[in-house]
């Protein structure tokens, strides 16, 4: 075990919203240090979120900060092992690993989908979770499922 826990890395907000969230978010989205490339991305994606749901009348950025909202997990089911058997146990999700997992999940969903831009795909995932459907979305009911199938092994949280 370690002796002393890894101090948590200062995050500073993004350039154009000044959100430590959409930082981070940017963070999960790049590959190979391009961090602008990754802004660019983000940015027109919400721009196109913002075109096509110009009826809604939310801006675009709480659009995202909804669908991501919608997309977080509350409960995870997680391995352990006693007396020989493998128990599935479901147990609570932390803040920050929530906001991770739900980034992440957009993100691999978006990346998944048919499209032209990155942008565009990021747009219409973003788009579906919002409104309760896509792949992130399914993610997050699948493993809300999993959690209460075995509700049973609970009190086996550690």
């Amino acid at each position: 075990m370690r002796k002393a826990k890894p101090k948590k890395r200062i995050i500073l907000p993004d350039p154009v919203f000044g959100d430590v969230r959409v930082s981070k978010f940017v963070n999960h989205l790049m590959y190979d240090g391009k961090k602008n490339t990754s802004y660019r991305i983000f940015y027109s994606a919400l721009e196109l979120v913002g075109k096509k749901m110009a009826n809604e009348e939310k801006a675009p950025l709480e659009i995202w900060k909804e669908a991501l909202a919608k997309v977080t997990p509350q409960v995870e089911v997680k391995s352990r092992r006693i007396g020989g058997a493998t128990f599935q146990v479901p147990t609570e999700i932390r803040a920050d690993r929530k906001e991770s997992i739900s980034m992440k999940n957009l993100i691999i969903f978006a990346r998944k989908r048919g499209g032209k831009t990155m942008a565009d795909k990021l747009c219409a995932e973003i788009i579906d979770a919002y409104n309760e459907q896509g792949g992130a979305f399914k993610r997050k009911e699948d493993m809300h499922r999993m959690a209460e199938a075995n509700r049973a092994f609970a009190h086996f949280r550690f």
